[in-house]
């Protein structure tokens, strides 16, 4: 189902990218998003995580012969950490250290994670309806309420996150110590560019408000689907490299998301019908 979804979303890129509309695919990836993180609340952290894991099994283990392996792939007790079955035997490293984490971890840390993605699934919901119903329009009032709840929730969201990565430098399978503080500058991009607007707007700068809260949304985005497609597409490249994958994840998706809107914007910041078309949700 993941990956005809998955179909289902690249076809509407390429339809967006013709049309010069890109509402659906948006849509579509937010309730892709919720797909991904409301599982962890249903099923609990080990199944949902053993359904991520198997996502990259299938690139991971392209082209490897039986018995052969890589630096950067391992087992798993009875191949529990992925949906799969017996028919992949090896995993990504991170991927093994991840859900054994979550499966013999601490009840706190399964419920900073549940938190993290619980907060953080709101805040990727209300930025979209803020972009679409900007502060300037019939209910002003409206957007300046929810702006307060995606902060908070924001900001609850990015200390669980950064709790979480505080105790990555122990992981070696994640990079070390270069995890925790690539999880870090992630977080600091993400939230920085939420404070910046909202620093913004309470100077009553209504135009750099915006441009920051488009900056964000590309940190988010990065932060979560670039990561994840990055994950995907470089697996089977770099699997001769322990963390290298992880690493280049963590490190480059949320900044690259920023620049990728910034891009965006200014491409479509003298024309704002084409923007506005672009983004129209009917």
């Amino acid at each position: 189902m993941f990956f005809g979804a998955l179909v289902v979303w690249v076809a509407l890129l390429v339809l967006g990218l013709i049309r010069k509309k890109f509402a659906p695919f948006i849509v579509f990836g937010v309730a892709f998003l919720l797909f991904m993180n409301v599982r962890y609340l249903i099923e609990g952290a080990p199944s949902a995580i053993a359904f991520f894991i198997g996502i990259y099994d299938v690139l991971d283990n392209l082209g490897l012969q039986p018995g052969q392996t890589a630096a950067a792939l391992s087992s798993c007790p009875d191949n529990a950490c992925s949906v799969w079955g017996n028919t992949y035997a090896l995993h990504p490293s991170w991927g093994t250290a991840f859900f054994d984490r979550f499966l013999n971890g601490s009840e706190f840390r399964t419920n900073l994670l549940y938190a993290h993605l619980t907060f953080n699934s709101i805040v990727f919901v209300l930025m979209h309806i803020q972009l679409w119903r900007p502060g300037t329009g019939v209910n002003p009032a409206q957007h300046a309420y929810l702006g307060r709840v995606s902060f908070v929730c924001l900001t609850i969201g990015t200390v669980c996150a950064i709790w979480l990565a505080a105790s990555h430098g122990a992981v070696s399978e994640y990079g070390g110590n270069l995890s925790m503080y690539g999880f870090w500058s992630m977080s600091f991009f993400v939230y920085g560019c939420a404070v910046m607007g909202v620093w913004a707007i309470r100077r009553g700068d209504t135009a750099a408000h915006r441009i920051w809260m488009i900056r964000f949304a590309g940190s988010m985005w990065g932060a979560f689907w670039l990561f994840r497609v990055i994950l995907f597409v470089m697996g089977p490249i770099l699997r001769d490299y322990p963390s290298a994958n992880i690493l280049l994840c963590i490190w480059l998706s949320a900044p690259l998301g920023i620049l990728i809107a910034e891009v965006a914007r200014r491409k479509f910041q003298n024309r704002p019908s084409t923007l506005q078309a672009s983004l129209t949700p009917i």
